[in-house]
């Protein structure tokens, strides 16, 4: 922006309808220029091809620099259309530009996840491959923020996922200033673990086939006498979540 004076302004995305109107679909937080001269600031607002952008003010004293370019031209409307509202230009002035661009990020979007699991544990170090990924300001495990990550370059972010309550697969999404990478296969991030199965009555070597099955490992083994046969005691509880591999201690009858 360029030549702008008092404020703050807001962009504004206006969606031609096809019949000489535009809806207007998106608005910016407020920016106020701090003088005259080129200032840059960052917006988060989705735009779709074909949209035009604008810029609203807020006090009818204020003012945004132009220049006189041959054969240029910009609409006006006025007053500044409201969101939702579909209006018709109330007029065009040529031979002038206004003193605005906008730079058009594209959204950041992941192709690939490496390793594709880890425990719920956490600590699992993740390769996240992509596109637009440069100047992220986040990155989410499902709901749940990465332990830490460093954004590598344009196509890479590096990754900490962070600890799990339950296992399972969730998208891992990247934000940047142009919004938030889409969900699909291509970016889950399995969370492994070791479900304690119900063990009683069960023979030890069908107790340890269970185990292995559920992500566990057969831990301390002791018998006793009893009238039962099988398991007839395990820690942890049988429906336990922990980290995958974790032991499970078992009591045998005799």
């Amino acid at each position: 922006m360029q030549g702008a004076e008092g404020g703050p302004f807001y962009l504004r995305v206006l969606r031609p309808n096809g019949s000489g109107a535009y809806a207007a679909v998106g608005t910016s937080g407020g920016a106020t220029p701090s003088g005259t001269g080129v200032q840059t600031f960052n917006a988060n607002l989705p735009i779709h091809a074909g949209d035009l952008i604008g810029v609203d003010p807020t006090k009818d004293t204020d003012t945004i620099g132009t220049v006189s370019v041959p054969g240029a031209s910009y609409g006006f409307i006025f007053p500044p259309p409201f969101e939702g509202s579909t209006t018709a230009p109330s007029g065009t002035t040529s031979g002038q530009e206004i003193g605005l661009s906008a730079e058009v990020q594209p959204a950041p979007a992941i192709t690939s996840i490496s390793p594709a699991s880890g425990s719920i544990a956490g600590g699992t170090g993740v390769t996240i491959t992509g596109t637009n990924l440069n100047g992220a300001s986040s990155v989410k495990f499902g709901s749940t923020p990465a332990t830490s990550f460093t954004v590598e370059s344009e196509t890479q972010i590096s990754a900490i996922a962070p600890p799990s309550s339950v296992p399972g697969a969730v998208d891992v999404t990247a934000t940047t200033l142009a919004g938030n990478s889409a969900t699909g296969n291509s970016d889950l991030f399995s969370y492994t673990a070791c479900v304690v199965p119900r063990l009683k009555g069960k023979g030890l070597k069908p107790a340890k086939q269970a185990l292995r099955r559920a992500g566990c490992k057969p831990g301390d083994v002791k018998r006793r006498k009893n009238r039962s046969d099988g398991v007839v005691k395990q820690t942890p509880k049988p429906h336990s979540i922990l980290a995958p591999g974790s032991k499970v201690n078992i009591t045998l009858a005799k």
